[in-house]
């Protein structure tokens, strides 16, 4: 069964790429190599021992959508990843985010909404509950008006995939996730951020290989134990497992609504400098990090609820934050080897 992966060499989507191949589907990615490197297919290939398919095109020019499509017409599923993601960059340029994250969405099911039937499964964030007043977070939460214009695409999205699961042929899963973290246990995938790393590991990890003078962790007066931001960090492994169960849900036709939602988490938040310990535990390093001011757009804390991806999709998080940092700091020191 061929499944199409959109941006398939990214941080989740090569992870998700070698749990599929893994569980014997044919896999073609696409990717236009924005925020990823060609590099990611020797990566899939030493774990799997396989390579996949691999187009290398912009979701954005309609025409070249379409074209896929038609020389690739036995795709069966779709795992949607390819978006921008950085909150900071979205609130500077939000035309290139809307292009990029809604215009790309609409291209795909104008293809999909042609077949008989199809199996959508769209990487959606718990940043579309905003800073929700009861932990943890449940799927009946209510979402909040955005704090980004990259928040904003990602409800807009959900909500573009529900209207069209009503009046067509696809089927469809929302996985909102939480804080991805880590790398394959191989080391031979891992996340590569291009330029100043946005997400906090990577950050630390470059910051004790000595590639970054110090750490800034935004505020030390939240009101929590600590005074730092709380997050749901699940290993990337974890993650890209559910992503797999999920498209499996859709293909055996288990799903009881067109659209269905689901959290991804471990369903245990922890705190910056809880990660920063345990991050100093596992590697032997001692952190240079420095308090400074809070950051716009953050939220105080947010952890999943987890009960409804355990119960209905029979999948649970596995992985400890230090055994996914472990692996994170494996990664990073393998490729600045």
């Amino acid at each position: 069964m061929k499944v199409l992966v959109t941006g398939g060499l990214g941080f989740i989507g090569s992870h998700t790429v070698v749990e599929l191949q893994n569980e014997g589907f044919e896999v073609v990615i696409i990717d236009n190599l924005s925020n990823a490197d060609e590099s990611v297919l020797k990566g899939i290939e030493a774990i799997t021992g396989k390579q996949p398919i691999f187009e290398k095109l912009d979701l954005r020019e309609k025409p070249s959508v379409v074209e896929f499509f038609k020389k690739h017409s036995d795709v069966s599923g779709v795992i949607h990843f390819a978006a921008s993601k950085a909150v900071g960059e979205s609130v500077e340029n939000p035309l290139l985010y809307y292009e990029n994250n809604i215009n790309t969405l609409v291209y795909l099911l104008q293809e999909l909404q042609q077949k008989p039937e199809a199996n959508f499964i769209f990487s959606s964030s718990c940043t579309v509950y905003g800073q929700a007043e009861l932990m943890p977070i449940t799927e009946n939460a209510p979402v909040q008006q955005a704090m980004s214009p990259y928040g904003n695409t990602k409800q807009i999205g959900e909500e573009i995939i529900v209207d069209v699961a009503k009046v067509t042929n696809i089927n469809a899963i929302l996985l909102r996730y939480f804080n991805p973290i880590g790398a394959h246990p191989t080391a031979e995938l891992g996340e590569l951020p291009i330029g100043v790393p946005q997400n906090l590991i990577p950050f630390i990890t470059q910051t004790a290989v000595g590639l970054r003078k110090e750490l800034s962790v935004f505020g030390s007066d939240y009101p929590t134990a600590d005074g730092t931001c709380i997050r749901d960090y699940i290993h990337v492994v974890d993650l890209a497992k559910a992503h797999v169960v999920a498209l499996k849900r859709l293909i055996d036709k288990k799903n009881t609504d067109k659209v269905e939602t689901f959290n991804l988490g471990t369903g245990t938040g922890s705190s910056v400098l809880e990660v920063i310990n345990a991050f100093e535990k596992v590697s032997g390093q001692k952190l240079n990090y420095k308090i400074v001011d809070r950051r716009e757009g953050d939220v105080v804390e947010a952890f999943a609820n987890t009960d409804k991806a355990n119960d209905i999709l029979g999948w649970k998080a596995k992985s400890t934050l230090e055994e996914a940092l472990a692996s994170a700091w494996k990664w990073e020191q393998k490729i600045r080897g």
